[in-house]
């Protein structure tokens, strides 16, 4: 049996970084191919075959899937809620044009399975704030909540008239400590680990009580791995999957970090990403996605604080604030 190759576009960013770790992992590095627009870099090179790629440049995509032999497509590159709403236009030909190039050539050539990220940005003021269902109102009020519903409708349209077996996971916020904050509204809760390390003290974009979905990047990356290994008989969501872990405020969030660095202070200056935080909800009602695919999240706030300031220190190296002092056998 042909074994599978995956490309995996977006490579350098947030999600993109950390899935393909994984996904080398599960399958080989020879057999998962990262691509992004960035120059690949002899760091790059090193870790397994790299490409550098125009997604909306349609000749160059099919190309790369030739050569490569690709049997399965992760498209990661998007840009996010709130770099989104200074470029429009851009946000939304990059991330429509971009799924649709994919589909086509998914269906053209017969692709095994391709993945879509969505992202609770497809919700509105319409929606239930708390434990939002799978079926619901979807308003969004950004152009990108705008293009990752639109790219929903298209993954539900090529799924049903060309069989095309794209899947989907509406990401809520994401924490990680391997990249910088990329954009989106969440980010304060990438940033402020930055700045408590460096300074011990943040300054927020949101009010203190805004309470949003949360998750850790290593259960997401266990999520989409999930997703993109059980049967296709398996599924019965063809648009994207809720997917939900912790919800937390940014006072919530500096008060578990406090714990560790004593301290540490925080100041609150709410900007428009404010508007966009409080269209969205609270909590979010995954049950669609606990049955299909038996997701279940390990990490909560407590549990990602702790790992998040035992990582970033040693990547940061940063010295303006006394590092917090954590072990890991003392985790609880």
């Amino acid at each position: 049996m042909k074994k599978d190759t995956l490309l995996v576009i977006g490579a350098c960013g947030q999600i993109g970084v950390e899935l393909i770790a994984a996904l080398r992992r599960e399958y080989g590095d020879q057999r998962v191919i990262a691509a992004d627009l960035k120059p690949s870099t002899a760091a790059l090179q090193a870790e397994g075959p790299y490409e550098q790629l125009d997604v909306l440049n349609r000749g160059a995509l099919s190309a790369l899937i030739s050569r490569h032999d690709v049997t399965q497509v992760y498209l990661l590159a998007a840009l996010l809620s709130a770099t989104g709403e200074q470029h429009p236009e851009k946000t939304w030909h990059l991330n429509t044009q971009s799924l649709l190039n994919i589909l086509d050539l998914a269906r053209e050539r017969r692709l095994g399975r391709v993945f879509f990220p969505s992202s609770i940005a497809v919700f509105g003021p319409d929606a239930p704030r708390r434990d939002c269902p799978q079926p619901t109102a979807l308003t969004p009020t950004t152009v990108y909540g705008i293009s990752k519903m639109a790219g929903e409708s298209w993954c539900r349209y090529y799924w049903h008239k060309y069989g095309v077996d794209i899947r989907s996971i509406r990401y809520p916020g994401l924490i990680s400590h391997r990249t910088q904050p990329g954009g989106g509204t969440t980010d304060y809760a990438v940033d402020i680990f930055h700045q408590a390390l460096a300074h011990g003290n943040y300054c927020c974009y949101l009010r203190p009580d805004s309470v949003l979905p949360m998750m850790y990047m290593p259960d997401a990356i266990r999520a989409t791995m999930q997703l993109m290994s059980v049967p296709s008989a398996w599924l019965t969501v063809r648009s994207s999957y809720n997917l939900a872990a912790m919800s937390f405020s940014p006072m919530e969030l500096a008060r578990a970090i406090e714990q560790y660095i004593p301290g540490f202070s925080i100041r609150f200056e709410p900007d428009y990403r404010q508007v966009i935080a409080d269209s969205w909800p609270q909590s979010i009602d995954d049950s669609a996605a606990r049955r299909d695919f038996n997701w279940e999240y390990e990490y909560g706030l407590s549990a990602t604080v702790r790992d998040m300031l035992l990582h970033l220190p040693k990547k940061t190296g940063a010295q303006g604030h006394p590092l917090p002092r954590l072990q890991p056998d003392i985790f609880f």
